[in-house]
């Protein structure tokens, strides 16, 4: 026992003495234990569903058109497929622009105020789609929808790496991205009973699912109020949850700033806006390599929703099979997703984890470019979504927890998808109709790009870990209380 070892020659009833006061010690630390538990339940069940319907709202509204692209979007409005696939580029080229700046301004603005704020605007635009009568009109609607969509995600993953320590994000991260995959499946299914609805009150059935998926389910303004609602369920931060009693919030806020826990918080408390900041983050190593391998991540992601259910009716089955069809892979995958984030954050590890769950979607691509067979072709989508899905919550948290200092991390996690999300250009051109049903060359890119994903995120675990060998050296010593991701003490996760 750590106090006897430490009492020296002591008489019996001070040995009892100390022995009770032992005793007490450890019943603190474990009621301090289950306190924090009990905090995280808290916030975990006040902050993460409503994360969670935001972000299904969001990649609802985005892909829905590949959806409605079925039920003739094109033939009614009069587009070609070239202009359809410019008025999804500029949908990317917007929601790209908008990122680093609405990361920037997420601290001034506050979460509570600014997510809620996007989260109402894209819900309006979504609706606004179903109403559409040009070219023009389409590529408007996606423009403004690319901005008010394009600071949501950078902005829930800065909100997150505030009010959770370093080895508890990923979950979190991967709880929500969860209702990426589901909202595919979602999707699939609305569509599906949403083209019952054609003709009625003299609309089609792809402009019913733009309006409703813009009202999110019950044909209500949800995504809309969605928005307003969270205003009042999200707070700005641990120390400001109403939720919580003022002990737990003291505790809520002191678990940030254990060793391991937050690292550079108190430098984040009274941190000023600084340039300096910024470019440190924008010239990061890291940076770099994370978002040019979740570049091909996302390439695949935003091709495998938007084009799935084109690729699996060129498979042979009608419009509304392929809407069912579709959804059985996103769900597989959702829970794969949950897993992965899991075990990432159990051993603490992310890059690791992420050279396991890619070869999986590798293998998928690889099989599907070159079979002729249409049942193995839709088996392959399974190993598609899983690999996919599954490596995105490691890689978003991965730049968060090595990137210390709120304006630094801000900027890495915003510049990471503004260089992902530029993977939408390559998932806009790469599965054009003339290629089906097989579309090798588009699977083989991104097979390709997967592959080169890997690498890179090979390259950054072990750039990583030089960095932690090289603060164990020494050769950090001169950044000694800077208390951001250069101090000695601060651990690179890997």
């Amino acid at each position: 026992m750590s106090v006897l070892a430490n009492a020296p020659s002591t008489s019996k009833e001070t040995v009892e003495e100390l022995e009770k006061e032992e005793v007490r010690h450890e019943l603190v630390e474990e009621i301090d234990k289950q306190l924090e538990r009990k905090i995280l339940w808290k916030l975990d069940r006040r902050i993460l569903p409503v994360l969670a319907i935001l972000f299904l709202c969001s990649f609802l509204d985005r892909t829905n058109v590949g959806n409605a692209r079925l039920y003739g979007l094109e033939q009614e409005v009069g587009i070609t497929d070239k202009q359809y696939d410019a008025g999804l580029a500029v949908f990317y080229a917007t929601y790209i622009a908008g990122e680093i700046p609405s990361n920037l301004i997420l601290k001034r603005l506050t979460p509570q105020v600014w997510l809620p704020c996007l989260a109402f605007f894209w819900g309006i635009i979504a609706m606004s789609t179903g109403f559409i009568k040009t070219f023009s009109h389409f590529v408007a609607v996606r423009a403004l929808l690319g901005i008010c969509e394009g600071g949501l995600l950078p902005g829930m993953i800065l909100y997150l790496s505030s009010i959770y320590t370093r080895q508890e994000l990923a979950i979190r991260i991967g709880i929500f991205y969860t209702s990426a995959s589901l909202s595919g499946a979602f999707s699939g299914l609305l569509a599906r009973g949403i083209s019952e609805l054609g003709g009625r009150g003299g609309l089609s059935s792809w402009r019913w699912i733009f309006i409703i998926c813009g009202c999110f389910a019950d044909l209500a303004e949800q995504t809309a109020t969605m928005g307003f609602t969270s205003f009042w369920l999200l707070p700005n931060g641990a120390g400001s949850a109403k939720f919580l009693t003022p002990e737990e919030r003291q505790i809520a806020m002191k678990r940030l700033h254990r060793p391991g826990g937050g690292n550079g918080r108190e430098k984040e408390e009274t941190e000023k806006m600084a340039w300096s900041e910024v470019r440190r983050g924008v010239f990061s190593w890291q940076t770099w390599l994370t978002a040019s391998a979740y570049f091909g991540i996302l390439s695949g992601l935003y091709s495998f929703g938007l084009f799935l259910p084109t690729i699996i009716q060129g498979l042979g089955y009608t419009s509304n099979e392929a809407q069912l069809w579709s959804v059985i892979p996103y769900a597989v995958a959702s829970v794969f997703t949950v897993c992965t984030a899991y075990l990432s954050d159990r051993f603490r590890v992310r890059g690791i984890i992420m050279l396991c769950s890619l070869p999986i979607a590798i293998v998928g691509y690889g099989v599907i470019a070159n079979t002729p067979s249409p049942h193995v072709k839709y088996g392959m989508t399974f190993l598609m979504a899983t690999g996919l899905y599954s490596s995105v919550p490691p890689v978003l948290g991965w730049l968060s927890n090595n990137s210390a200092g709120h304006y630094k991390r801000a900027t890495t996690s915003a510049m990471q998808l503004m260089i992902a999300n530029c993977g939408g250009f390559v998932a806009v051109f790469v599965y054009p109709k003339a290629q089906g049903p097989g579309y090798h060359k588009g699977h083989t890119i991104i097979m390709s790009l997967l592959v080169a994903g890997w690498f890179l995120v090979l390259c950054n675990v072990a750039y990583c870990w030089k960095i932690n060998k090289d603060k164990v050296r020494g050769k950090y010593d001169k950044y000694i209380g800077y208390n951001d991701d250069r101090d000695p003490t601060f651990e690179l996760v890997l």
